[in-house]
C-alpha cells in the first residue's frame, strides 16, 4: 500500500481517512449532586481506509463513549468527528456504516430471518435484495439452521452472531463493533475472527472495542489504548508483537496503563489541575 508521504512525492492526493476525531471532550452532569465529570479528555485518533483498528482500555476508560460519538449517537462537549468525509451522524453517512452495540436489542418474537429482513427495510433495500443478503449473512455467521426460530429461543452466543449479521446487512464501508466477541465460546470467537479477516480482504474499514487481547492481536492492524478518558497511545500491532505472540500485546497494554496511571498520580501529588469531577 502506498503511504501518504509516497503519494505526495508522486503528486497524488493523500487518501482521506475513514474515521477522524480531533480533541474530543465529553462532560456529563449530575443534577442531583451538581457535579460535572469529564468522561473524555481531548481524544484524537485517525483510522485509515481499509484498516482494522482496535480501541483498548480498562472498564470505564471511555471506549464506548468514544464509539458513540463517532457514530453520532452522542454529541461531544467539544471537538470534531469526520466519518467517510462527513460529520458524525450524517444521514448519508449512516447508510454506509454498520454498527454492533455492546448490548444489542432484539425483537424476541421475530425469527432471525425476519429480523434481518426488518433491518434491510430500514436501509430501503428491495425485497429480493433483502432476502438474498439475509441468506448470505446467515451462512456467514453460521445461523442458517436457526433462521426460522424465534429469537426468544436463541442463546446469548446466537444473538451475538445475529447482531454481527445485522451490522453487515447494508454491505457497509465502515464497521463499528463494540465488544463483538461478547458471549461467544471459543468456536464463536474463531468464527468472528474469520469474518473480520474476510471483511478486511474486501477492503472494509473496521473499528472495534474489545477486552480480548488475543483476538485483537490476531485481527487488528493498529490499536489505541485509553485510560481515564485519555488516549494514552496508538501503535501498530506489528511494532508490538513482531512474532505474533499476544503476550507481547498484553505486556504493552499493562505497561502503558501503569505508566499513565503513575503519571496521573504524580500530577495530583504535585498540586496539578483539579479533576473536573471535583470542581
Amino acid at each position: 500500500m502506498t503511504s501518504e508521504s509516497e503519494q505526495s512525492k508522486n503528486g497524488e492526493q493523500p487518501v482521506a481517512p475513514a474515521v477522524e476525531a480531533a480533541n474530543l471532550v465529553k462532560d456529563v452532569f449530575s443534577d442531583f449532586l451538581r457535579k460535572r465529570t469529564r468522561v473524555l479528555q481531548g481524544v484524537s485518533l485517525t483510522v485509515r481506509r481499509g484498516e482494522t483498528y482496535g480501541l483498548l482500555g480498562p472498564n470505564g476508560a471511555g471506549k464506548t463513549t468514544t464509539l458513540k460519538i463517532l457514530l453520532g449517537l452522542m454529541r461531544p462537549t467539544s471537538g470534531k468527528v469526520t466519518v467517510l468525509d462527513g460529520p458524525a451522524g450524517d444521514r448519508k453517512t449512516l447508510y454506509r456504516i454498520g454498527y454492533l452495540p455492546e448490548n444489542p436489542y432484539f425483537y424476541s418474537h421475530l425469527t432471525g430471518a425476519e429480523f434481518l429482513d426488518f433491518i434491510g427495510q430500514l436501509f430501503g433495500m428491495p425485497r429480493q435484495a433483502r432476502r438474498e443478503r439475509a441468506a448470505e449473512l446467515l451462512d456467514l455467521v453460521k445461523m442458517r439452521d436457526a433462521a426460522e426460530r424465534p429469537m426468544r429461543k436463541y442463546s446469548k452466543g446466537m444473538l451475538q452472531r445475529l447482531g454481527i449479521a445485522q451490522s453487515l446487512i447494508n454491505d457497509p464501508e465502515v464497521v463499528f463493533w463494540d465488544e463483538p466477541m461478547s458471549g461467544l465460546d471459543p468456536i464463536g470467537r474463531r468464527d468472528v475472527r474469520e469474518i473480520l479477516k474476510q471483511l478486511k480482504q474486501a477492503g472494509k474499514t473496521i473499528f472495534l472495542n474489545s477486552h480480548l487481547l488475543p483476538d485483537v492481536n490476531e485481527v487488528c492492524d493498529r490499536i489505541g489504548i485509553m485510560n481515564k478518558g485519555k488516549l494514552v497511545c496508538q501503535q501498530r500491532i506489528a511494532a508490538i508483537s513482531a512474532t505474533g505472540n499476544y503476550r507481547d500485546l498484553e505486556d504493552y497494554f499493562l505497561t502503558m496503563i501503569a505508566e499513565n496511571s503513575a503519571a496521573e498520580k504524580a500530577v495530583d501529588e504535585t498540586g496539578g489541575p483539579i479533576e473536573d469531577s471535583q470542581r
